[in-house]
């Protein structure tokens, strides 16, 4: 059986089943002037790893094998929007606000949009989510059907929320899930040390975790 090092153990990879899921890096979230620097976060903690998550990416494509990228955001109208998400937290600008990028995490707004050195190519699927995790209100659970995947690698941020709360949910839905270590990131390094320990924990009760490299190597990238 092919395998990824990881931790707490090796990945037992099922190569023809498994895509890369991409969570969240929108210029938002990254860039001076968005929603994260909004909340006073030190959004170079996230432009840092562009060049792992690139590779990463990079090397799913040469592989074969689907990449899937999530963008959190709400409809103009804001529909979608529950008065508790969007009250929370007293920033300066709340989702939907006009921002220097547009309406904050709104569709079709520049600040909204996936980083360009990190775009979608074309036939890649984008699942656009109005929540932190990203099967809740969207297509997710159908498109893996349709493609036949059991297993998932996660890249992304941050690493704490949205990332780890997809992975709660594919791992509930029967999915092995892997996190790529230098592909993931938070504003605050302690949430992510402490949440790469709660996903490996008991023996991978969430998922695995790997370093990208390792990744790259098992798929032949």
């Amino acid at each position: 059986m092919d395998q990824i090092r990881a931790l707490p153990f090796a990945f037992p990879l099922q190569k023809g089943h498994l895509a890369l899921i991409v969570i969240d890096m929108q210029r938002d979230f990254a860039e001076p002037g968005g929603f994260g620097a909004s909340l006073g976060n030190d959004v170079s903690r996230i432009t840092r790893i562009i060049p792992d998550v690139k590779r990463l990416i990079e090397g799913f494509r040469r592989a074969g094998l689907p990449v899937i990228h999530t963008m959190e955001c709400h409809k103009p109208d804001l529909s979608d929007l529950p008065d508790a998400k969007r009250n929370r937290g007293s920033p300066k600008l709340r989702i939907g606000d006009e921002g220097p990028m547009g309406r904050i995490l709104i569709t079709g707004e520049p600040g909204t949009a996936i980083l360009p050195e990190l775009a979608p190519t074309k036939g890649e699927v984008v699942i656009e989510k109005p929540g932190k995790g990203a099967f809740y209100a969207t297509d997710l659970g159908k498109v893996l059907k349709e493609k036949d995947i059991r297993q998932l690698v996660f890249a992304g941020v941050t690493t704490e929320v949205c990332v780890q709360t997809t992975m709660r949910e594919a791992n509930d839905r029967g999915y092995e899930c892997l996190l790529a270590e230098e592909a993931t990131e938070s504003y605050f390094p302690e949430f992510k040390e402490a949440a790469i320990a709660m996903i490996r924990a008991q023996g991978a009760i969430v998922g695995w975790t790997a370093h990208v490299d390792d990744i790259l190597e098992a798929i032949g990238a």
